[in-house]
């Protein structure tokens, strides 16, 4: 009796164990890294990097010169098992972070839903290889349906 009470207890413990390193933050370990995106106005980049094992943050910004120009910062992180997408950007919110939950999670997916959010009320990231991926942002804007699409390439 003893030894199946043990070998249940290290089975529990093993399988604690495992459920705690298959977090939902680890799918987006393929952010890790600089992306750009082309425009006509010249390349915005976007540099993803992983802070601690329930965080990775990213800053998006555009060359000027030798200045740098910053559109936003985003925390992605993991709280009480559940993925967040909080960007701050200067001028929009009161300069105040909003929160975006996760919708949809995949290993080359990410949808991130804030209904009460004037625009966008969805952001998504979709890997389509290792190096490209595609950002977008949809919702009502001004009672009509709108999406920007934001390819992107990894260069680091």
């Amino acid at each position: 009796m003893k030894a199946s009470l043990f070998v249940g207890v290290c089975f529990l413990l093993l399988f604690c164990g495992w459920a705690k390193h298959d977090k939902p933050i680890r799918k987006a370990d393929w952010l890790v890294g600089t992306w750009e995106n082309k425009t006509t106005k010249g390349s915005v980049f976007e540099t993803w990097t992983k802070v601690s094992d329930d965080e990775l943050r990213s800053k998006s910004y555009m060359l000027k010169g030798k200045d740098t120009v910053m559109f936003e910062t985003v925390r992605l992180t993991e709280e009480h098992d559940q993925l967040f997408y909080i960007p701050t950007v200067p001028n929009q919110n009161g300069g105040l972070p909003v929160r975006f939950k996760l919708k949809s999670l995949s290993d080359s997916q990410m949808i991130f839903e804030n209904p009460e959010h004037d625009f966008p009320q969805v952001i998504t990231y979709t890997k389509v290889n290792q190096d490209s991926l595609v950002a977008e942002i949809s919702g009502m804007l001004k009672g009509q349906m709108n999406k920007r699409s934001y390819p992107m390439r990894r260069i680091e």
